[in-house]
C-alpha cells in the first residue's frame, strides 16, 4: 500500500509540474488562441491579429480597418475606443489574469494605410480604469 502511495504521488506531482506554466507560456498560449479563434465585430474593422513580444512581456494587438485616415475618423475612434476595449477585456481577448502577472497589451486600432487612428497599453493602471476600479482623476484611451 506504501509503495502504492508513492507512486500516486510521483505521478501527481509530475503532472502538476508538467501543467505549470510560465508566463511566457501563457502569453504564446493567448497569441495562438487570439489569431485563430477571435473575431472583432465593429464598422469597417476588416481584420484583426495579435503579435507576442516575449522578452517585453507585451502582446500587440492589430485591429485593421477599411477606413480613412482623416479627423472626423480620429475623433469618432477616440470616443469609441475605451469601449472596445473594455468588451476585449469582457470577452477575454485582452487578459486580465495575464495582465495580474506584468504582462501588456499594445491595442492599435488602424486606418486602411495602417496609419493609427487609437492606440493605447493595457497594463494593470490602465485595466484599472476601464473595469472603473482607479483612483479618481486617471484618463483613458488617449491617442
Amino acid at each position: 500500500m506504501k509503495k502504492i502511495t508513492q507512486i500516486a504521488f510521483a505521478f501527481a506531482f509530475a503532472l502538476f509540474l508538467v501543467s505549470c506554466k510560465n508566463t511566457k507560456q501563457k502569453i504564446q498560449e493567448h497569441v495562438s488562441n487570439y489569431n485563430n479563434s477571435v473575431s472583432i465585430k465593429g464598422s469597417g474593422i476588416t481584420s484583426t491579429s495579435a503579435k507576442a513580444f516575449l522578452n517585453d512581456n507585451k502582446i500587440e494587438i492589430r485591429i485593421e480597418t477599411n477606413l480613412e485616415e482623416n479627423d472626423a475618423n480620429k475623433l469618432a475612434y477616440k470616443e469609441s475606443f475605451p469601449d472596445l476595449l473594455k468588451e476585449m477585456i469582457k470577452n477575454d481577448q485582452i487578459s486580465s489574469s495575464l495582465i495580474a502577472e506584468g504582462v501588456k497589451f499594445d491595442v492599435y486600432f488602424l486606418a486602411y494605410n495602417n496609419a493609427i487612428l487609437a492606440q493605447e497599453v493595457v497594463d494593470q493602471d490602465e485595466l484599472a480604469v476601464l473595469e472603473g476600479t482607479a483612483k479618481a482623476g486617471k484618463e483613458t484611451a488617449k491617442l
